[in-house]
């Protein structure tokens, strides 16, 4: 396990989440005696990214030529202290997974 991030959600709760450590030069995060370091972002302010991800693959899929009934979009997601949410690799190279469905149509 690389550690535990505290993130505090916009009305106050605490959500603790086993996170990546970043290696980053020139500073280092300063963990509690627990091993739990504080984001420095709010849990919705992490998760962001990838919500602005999520919704550009949809807006590709949904008004591109296959017109599918049903798009359905997977993330790999790691939470980091100071960089909130990262889309995480996976087996593959990158772990994205993207389902897309069609409802047949009725015969005439």
């Amino acid at each position: 396990m690389d550690g535990l991030v505290e993130f505090r959600t916009d009305d106050g709760a605490v959500v603790a989440v086993e996170a990546v450590t970043e290696a980053r030069p020139g500073s280092r995060l300063v963990a509690r005696g627990d091993g739990t370091v504080q984001a420095t972002r709010t849990f919705e302010g992490a998760l962001e990214g990838v919500r602005a991800a999520a919704e550009s693959a949809l807006r590709v899929f949904r008004e591109g030529t296959l017109r599918p009934d049903g798009v359905e979009i997977e993330f790999g997601v790691k939470l980091a202290a100071e960089t909130g949410a990262i889309i995480a690799k996976g087996t593959a190279e990158g772990h994205l997974v993207v389902r897309l469905t069609w409802s047949p149509t009725p015969a005439s």
